[in-house]
């Protein structure tokens, strides 16, 4: 589909999708966020064949950008544009998606905006599709320059809105609804294909969860939402579903032996509670079971390597 139809018919055909979609982050987030990034391409080659056959109604595939690029050269003494590459030929049939620090791309200072351009460029030459661009302090001209690299290189553009605060409490007013309605509105007028929000910290709760997306929901009917989070309180599933019930089309998850605590929410869980309603994601538990066994230490695989 988005080979044929390109990022906007992409887009839409997410919109157009009745249920909540899912976004494995096992690949990158969690084991960056549980492992400090240390598992190997190798370990992960071995497992991508499972996700592919198993996992093919995921929205996306999380496995580049953050700490991978650094981590693979610096501490697993790998090439991650060979982990890119690796992996597209495994799984040639769920999209990939990284994460893109806007004019600071994967590494850790402000990087001339032509470097930018050409990482983008080749990014997308060696199979990444979607690009979720952020800045950490949601400071909007080095979102841009991100966001114009992943359009001119023809990827899928989504622009995620780092979230704080509490706007469900009125008592909090400097990142109330309004501040995250008003990025928003810049972002889709800056031509972003997907709307997203990055729940980095794992604050956001269910009924703040609900106020956020359904309000950007109404206000942005056309544009597909996908919403981040951690479990590092412990809310991720019920804040996640409580997305899905807003209106959200995509959360983010990890497989069950990799979810939880400062990793995404639990995969099986999320899957498990909304079968048989209308956010149904249309996979079935019983594949993530499988897939989570896979992801479990064993012999062959030294999780604390480096660490």
């Amino acid at each position: 589909l988005l080979r044929n139809d390109g990022p906007e018919g992409f887009a839409k055909a997410v919109r157009n999708n009745p249920g909540c979609m899912i976004t494995d982050t096992t690949f990158r987030d969690a084991h960056q966020s549980l492992l400090a990034t240390r598992v190997r391409t190798y370990d992960l080659a071995k497992i991508a064949p499972y996700v592919s056959h198993g996992l093919f109604n995921l929205f996306s595939m999380e496995n580049w950008g953050g700490a991978t690029f650094d981590v693979s050269m610096r501490f697993l003494h790998e090439c991650p544009w060979e982990r890119l590459e690796t992996l597209r030929k495994l799984v040639p049939n769920i999209p990939f998606q990284m994460l893109l620090r806007g004019a600071n791309a994967v590494g850790y200072s402000s990087y001339p905006d032509n470097v930018v351009y050409k990482f983008c460029d080749l990014a997308v030459k060696c199979g990444m599709d979607v690009f979720r661009v952020f800045d950490s302090l949601n400071y909007l001209p080095n979102m841009y320059v991100g966001m114009d690299a992943v359009g001119k290189a023809g990827g899928v553009i989504e622009a995620a809105i780092s979230y704080t605060g509490d706007v469900s409490d009125p008592t909090r007013t400097k990142y109330d609804l309004k501040y995250y309605v008003d990025i928003a509105e810049k972002l889709v007028k800056a031509g972003t294909h997907i709307l997203g929000i990055k729940d980095m910290a794992g604050v956001l709760k269910p009924e703040a969860a609900k106020l956020l997306v359904g309000t950007l929901r109404e206000k942005f009917p056309d544009v597909p939402i996908h919403i981040h989070t951690h479990d590092t309180a412990g809310a991720g599933v019920a804040s996640m579903i409580a997305c899905a019930q807003a209106g959200a089309d995509v959360v983010d998850a990890a497989v069950d032996s990799m979810s939880g605590m400062t990793s995404q929410p639990s995969m099986g869980a999320i899957v498990a509670s909304l079968e048989n309603t209308p956010y149904s994601t249309g996979s079935s538990a019983v594949h993530f079971t499988r897939l989570s066994f896979r992801f479990r230490p064993n012999s062959d695989w030294p999780f604390a390597k480096k660490l």
